[in-house]
């Protein structure tokens, strides 16, 4: 008797555990509302398949405007179990705040390099509190056609890439290059961190700047300013007024040969080109130099230090540290690169391009993303507004130099 007791005891319980365990529910905040039917349509299904007893909901708000919803979220205890990551401070802001849960302790944080994690951890290592899930990796995308048209070989060089700027300029029918300066960002982003790498030297300078061993007056900061001159001639007329779905629209349309690129742009373009896409990385300053590329650390996901569902959000965030989860995204969102160390075949020939330029070159990330953007004047702000007066000329490249570098050195102690 005491036996059947016992066993319709545990029964019971099991049921009640198999019940609770059904009603386990995560949401999952973001700003990537474009990715919104990729994640109903493949990477929750593929993770309920195997994990019946938790749901998901992918639950995202527009990206300019995700900061601020997610931290009136937190502050008001309304947040989501899951927390989608921006790297570097932003995030790193969270877990100082106590909204971002330590997941140092998770073993699928083992599947990822020391960089990878490194845009989502404390300033020391000691701490991780966010899974690192893709990178953007920078260059240019050219369109085929036009090359072909004009005979010309891909650059591998810089004499060799304003060689075929020029003749794309003088044959007339397209423009040699779209990128405009109105909304600035892309005059850093795909300008100046686009190519700087190659004169800095990747991880060697941005970590010497970090640690106030190179200054941002030194002949490999100030030089891709003085490169970035010269591009004016190329962005066709009226490119001051030239806004980012300008550029995007003038490429994707035909217009323009050439578009300094993150390889974010690879989905959008795919669907809007309709002519065949290449890619090409920075190219050097002299054949047989050592290439380096903006291999940027993009999005992690973490787990809000107030969810109710810790062991389920655990769960599902070991799942995203998986080859599986790379497999599906990397190839779902092509342009968005898997960070895991578990190799990805990735389907699309142009991100199969682009991420190839790691076997080939040194990754680096963006130079002003880690702690030299934390003061004001905000270095990664400024840099938008230098990258712009050197494309139009407005300043010398030393000027330039010299105006970030006093205002760095206005708050940060290393180069006081």
């Amino acid at each position: 008797m005491t036996r059947k007791v016992l066993s319709l005891a545990l029964m019971s319980t099991a049921l009640v555990t198999s019940a609770y365990a059904q009603e386990a529910t995560l949401t999952i905040e973001s700003w990537r509302n474009d990715d919104l039917a990729l994640w109903q349509e493949k990477i929750i299904p593929a993770f309920e398949a195997e994990h019946p007893d938790i749901n998901v909901i992918f639950s995202p708000s527009a990206p300019a405007e995700y900061n601020a919803v997610l931290n009136s979220k937190l502050e008001a205890g309304s947040a989501g179990d899951l927390i989608t990551c921006r790297p570097f401070d932003a995030s790193l802001a969270l877990y100082e705040d106590g909204h971002l849960t330590d997941l140092s302790d998770l073993d699928a944080m083992g599947n990822f390099s020391d960089v990878a994690k490194s845009a989502w951890q404390t300033d020391d290592g000691s701490a991780s509190f966010c899974v690192p899930m893709a990178s953007v990796i920078h260059g240019f995308i050219y369109n085929k056609d036009a090359f072909n048209e004009l005979g010309i070989e891909v650059p591998t060089t810089e004499a060799e890439f304003f060689a075929a700027l020029d003749k794309i300029k003088e044959d007339g029918t397209y423009i040699p290059m779209a990128m405009g300066t109105n909304d600035q960002w892309e005059a850093a982003t795909m300008g100046y961190n686009n190519i700087g790498p190659n004169y800095w030297k990747g991880e060697e300078g941005r970590q010497a700047l970090i640690k106030g061993e190179q200054k941002l007056t030194d002949p490999q900061w100030v030089a891709p300013y003085a490169t970035l001159a010269k591009w004016a001639n190329y962005l066709g007329d009226g490119y001051e007024a030239q806004t980012y779905p300008d550029s995007q629209n003038l490429f994707t349309l035909g217009r323009a040969a050439v578009y300094p690129a993150g390889s974010w742009e690879i989905s959008g373009f795919n669907t809007q080109a309709d002519f065949e896409m290449g890619a090409f990385k920075p190219p050097v300053q002299n054949a047989g130099d050592t290439c380096y590329i903006s291999d940027h650390t993009d999005i992690g996901i973490g787990m809000n230090a107030a969810s109710e569902n810790q062991e389920a959000a655990r769960t599902f965030l070991a799942w995203v540290a998986s080859p599986e989860f790379a497999s599906i995204f990397g190839n779902a969102l092509p342009g968005f690169f898997p960070l895991s160390s578990t190799p990805v075949e990735l389907e699309d020939p142009l991100a199969k391009e682009i991420v190839g330029w790691r076997e080939e070159c040194e990754s680096t990330i963006r130079s002003t993303y880690q702690i030299l953007s934390r003061g004001t004047p905000n270095l990664e702000n400024e840099t938008w507004g230098a990258s712009v007066a050197a494309i139009k000329g407005a300043e010398t490249p030393e000027a330039l130099g010299q105006q970030l570098q006093d205002g760095l050195a206005s708050w940060y102690a290393p180069h006081q």
